[in-house]
């Protein structure tokens, strides 16, 4: 899962992945045409994501083709999911904190009242 994270913790990376997942299946020309670098260079990016296992090179005549292999970031999204249940419980916490809903009923004993 770390090759999945260091992937996309690249800005082009996340730009090729995108455009993958909005065209559909791309060739290495396609993807470096608007990219302010070499067709080396991104052809460099291109090897990163699929050896994250995000793309697929497909050989069709003389061109490379790659598309979109999503199942690493769905397998990254469950792995967030625990965390991100717990930072919204945390967050919901607070904000009940901050707005004042944090009362605790335990607090509404009246002094001399005996309710034991």
């Amino acid at each position: 899962m770390f090759d999945v994270f260091a992937a996309v913790g690249d800005r082009t990376r996340r730009g090729i992945l995108e455009r993958l997942r909005r065209e559909g299946a791309l060739s290495v020309s396609a993807l470096a045409e608007p990219l302010p670098m070499s067709r080396q260079a991104v052809t460099k990016h291109l090897d990163i994501l699929e050896s994250a296992g995000l793309i697929e090179r497909h050989v069709r005549g003389r061109e490379r083709i790659h598309e979109l292999s999503a199942s690493p970031l769905r397998e990254m999204k469950d792995w967030l999911a625990a965390y991100e249940a717990e930072w919204d419980e945390r967050l919901e916490r607070l904000r009940s904190h901050l707005e004042g809903d944090d009362h605790d009923p335990r607090d509404d004993h009246e002094p001399g009242d005996d309710h034991e």
